[in-house]
């Protein structure tokens, strides 16, 4: 069975993560297909959100379940599945 790629939206981030941390904070559940995150076009400053998407249904399920509500650069960010 095909799994479809799995779109996770991720809020309450500090205003300071990279997209780098941020991908790696999902690496340790598994595949990340791609890690965006949502700046602001004025000033380039974080929105303190972003999207990840894994490949892996599976693995999106159990990061979801790992990372939401984890304190992170003192925000407890909220993770769930994209709209």
């Amino acid at each position: 069975r095909k799994w479809l790629p799995m779109k996770l939206l991720v809020r309450n981030l500090a205003r300071t993560i990279t997209e780098a941390e941020l991908k790696a904070i999902f690496e340790a559940h598994g595949t990340v297909e791609y890690c965006t995150l949502v700046l602001d076009q004025e000033t380039g400053n974080s929105k303190g959100f972003a999207f990840v998407e894994m490949p892996e249904e599976d693995e999106a399920k159990v990061a979801i379940s790992a990372i939401d509500g984890v304190k992170i650069s003192k925000n407890k960010i909220r993770v769930k599945e994209a709209e």
